[in-house]
């Protein structure tokens, strides 16, 4: 059977890539990047014959003309290239992805799969940051995180515990990472596609829906939106968020709803569900965050920890 040797999860922003110059002077973006940089070495120490993405669709690959809760890549994965970010062709680890989903459906759940699935940051920022070579087949799974109704926390748990069978019984002899991309706290200026207000969200609901075969041309305008909204940062969700991953125990936060997950810590915030699969995967584990900060600049919460399986069994 194949084993997970280690959990990572990271935030993501692309204005990273593109705006570094404005946020060179500040030592919490050094401190998120060099964590990034200390996990990419952990991750090239354990030495992984696969690695598991789960991340969220920004609305570059998956759309609201059909948008649906669980999303794999089984064969052609192709990085939507967004703001510096890989583009093209992903190496995709097909056997262990087309398990994935089999597991999934013999487990009840209903998940989507894909033989040409486009993703954008909320899997490729990782990547591209964690393991910058690109040369490890991946299995992504696209949780959506962004258009409710949402999977509740839950769920997406037991996502990850399913994802830890799939492992168990592909009888193979695999080393796998997994990687939470998304969260922590932040707020973008995203309407709830039901409850459209101003110029804007009519925009940007229209950009979701027909973004499929014209999704670069709404980018300009996507992007003034995002840039001018102001920071919405909760650090006390946060570090109790990374307290509860260093004790191995994310219960407290796996208890919210949507609701209370927004209201406390924004929408993006539901990106925590990544997290949630990540560590349940692992299964039994212990967590240690590299790096916390609260960018304004970024519009988010940005960390990077690692999860290490503590069950004899699953040590490097």
């Amino acid at each position: 059977m194949s084993r997970i040797v280690l959990g990572v999860g990271a935030s993501h922003s692309t204005l990273m890539n593109t705006h570094w110059a404005e946020v060179d002077h500040l030592p919490a973006a050094h401190e998120f990047r060099d964590g990034l940089g200390r996990a990419a070495d952990a991750i090239a120490a354990a030495r992984p014959d696969a690695v598991v993405v789960i991340g969220s669709n920004h609305f570059r690959g998956l759309f609201l003309d059909l948008m649906p809760s669980i999303t794999v890549g089984v064969a052609e994965v192709i990085g939507a290239g967004e703001a510096d970010t890989p583009a093209g062709p992903l190496p995709v680890d097909r056997d262990l992805a087309k398990h994935v989903v089999d597991t999934l459906v013999d487990s009840s759940f209903d998940p989507a799969f894909s033989l040409r699935l486009t993703v954008d940051h909320g899997i490729t920022h990782g990547l591209q940051h964690l393991v910058p070579a690109l040369d490890v087949p991946i299995v992504p799974i696209v949780l959506n995180m962004f258009a409710p109704p949402l999977i509740p926390l839950a769920r997406a748990e037991a996502i990850g515990r399913t994802l830890r069978t799939a492992l168990e019984t592909d009888g193979q002899d695999k080393r796998v990472v997994v990687i939470a991309s998304g969260g922590l706290s932040h707020r973008l200026p995203w309407p709830d596609w039901s409850q459209t207000l101003s110029d804007d969200d009519r925009f940007l609901v229209e950009a979701w829906l027909n973004g499929r075969e014209q999704w670069k041309e709404f980018e300009v305008r996507r992007r003034q939106i995002i840039r001018a909204a102001p920071a919405q940062i909760n650090p006390a969700f946060d570090r109790d968020f990374l307290e509860q991953l260093t004790a191995g125990d994310l219960s407290r936060t796996i208890a919210k709803s949507s609701d209370e997950i927004e209201k406390e810590a924004g929408n993006g915030a539901q990106e925590v569900r990544s997290w949630i699969a990540m560590t349940a995967a692992v299964g039994a584990g212990r967590g240690t965050t590299l790096a916390y900060a609260p960018v304004d600049e970024w519009l988010t919460g940005m960390a990077v920890a690692l999860f290490e399986p503590t069950d004899e069994g699953d040590r490097a």
